[in-house]
Order: C-alpha cells, then sequence, then structure tokens
C-alpha cells in the first residue's frame, strides 16, 4: 500500500531499497524557498542500521504488509515493557530499544497497534495524542498569562513539551504522539 510521505507516522514500517524500515522520527520542513518536505530518521528493521532521507511531501512510500493487533499496554519492568491482546489475552514483551522514543507517551491501559512480521513484534504505532499529567512547571508569574507564553514542564513519563504558562503541575494535557507537542489542555 502506498502513502504520502506527509502520510507517514512514527512507528510505521515502510519498504525502501528492498529493507523493511521503521519509522523513528518525522519533521516537517519548510524552507524559506522551495517546497515543504519530510524528514525521516528510519531503522533497518534486520540489520539496526539507522539514517535520515528527506522526502517531498507528494513523495510515495511503499508501506509494509505487516499483520497489526490490538493490544494494551500494561507495564514496564526495567527495559521490558509488556502488552497485552485486547481479543485473546496474550501477552508480548518489547524492550527499550524496540520502542526507542515512544516510551515517553506510554501510560498504562493505553490501547496501541503492534505490528508483527513473520509472527514477531517490529514495531508499535500509538495513538495520535495521549493525555500526561504535568508533574513539575515553573510557576506562571502574574501578568504573563495575558501574553499567551509558554513555558517547559515535565509531564508523569518524563516527556519534556512547551505548555501554556496558566497551566501547572497536576494539571493534564493532551500531547501529540508524532510531534510531541502540546496539543491542549485535557479534563
Amino acid at each position: 500500500m502506498k502513502i504520502s510521505a506527509f502520510e507517514a507516522k512514527v512507528g510505521n514500517l515502510i519498504e525502501l531499497d528492498g529493507s523493511l524500515w521503521k519509522i523513528l522520527r518525522k519533521t516537517h520542513v519548510k524552507p524559506g524557498k522551495g517546497g515543504a518536505f519530510v524528514q525521516l530518521e528510519i531503522k533497518d528493521v534486520s540489520a539496526g542500521t539507522k539514517r535520515n532521507d528527506r522526502f517531498r511531501s507528494e513523495d510515495k512510500l511503499e508501506k509494509a504488509h505487516v499483520d497489526f493487533r490490538k493490544m494494551q499496554y500494561l507495564y514496564s519492568d526495567g527495559d521490558i515493557y509488556t502488552f497485552m491482546d485486547i481479543e485473546n489475552y496474550e501477552q508480548i514483551e518489547l524492550t527499550a530499544e524496540d520502542l526507542s522514543d515512544q516510551i515517553e507517551y506510554l501510560i498504562p491501559d493505553l490501547e496501541v497497534q503492534i505490528n508483527l512480521y513473520n509472527g514477531a513484534p517490529i514495531g508499535v504505532e500509538l495513538p495520535e495524542s495521549v493525555v500526561l499529567e504535568i508533574i513539575e512547571t515553573d510557576a506562571a508569574i502574574k501578568g504573563q498569562t495575558a501574553a499567551g507564553g509558554s513555558k517547559p514542564a515535565t509531564l508523569s513519563t518524563g516527556l519534556r513539551v512547551n505548555v501554556p504558562t496558566f497551566l501547572n503541575a497536576g494539571d493534564s494535557v493532551r500531547v501529540n504522539t508524532d510531534s510531541g507537542a502540546y496539543i491542549e489542555r485535557a479534563n
């Protein structure tokens, strides 16, 4: 199945140059001159090598044919992360290396899609956003909230994002799992 580079998501598996690659990072770049492009950091699933490739937004990528199962993240034990199949309660384990930057979005009971290639788990596709609690952030300075600025915050999973100045420790926020950006305050 072909998808545009713009539609590619972190965690997707693509076939490129005769190998299976996992997308680790995705960045949209809009230079001052010329057309926008997508920069992908990808990792060869079998060899473990990484590289960065640029694609025009309209370039087509071959999404790898993989089986997938809806699973629920349960817990971690050191560098081992345990997931449970929602239908048959079978559990699988993935390492921190398998998950890379996706670890910062995993919260207990989160439903994810586990990709299987020849029966072996090779990747996780997260939902578009997750709700995380702010653990630590600077206090708002009186009068600063009207300016609409932002400040750094550390979330419950260790992820650091910039949030609006009116948010405080204990508040929950929705974060984009593709870009790591703050979306909105969550109830």
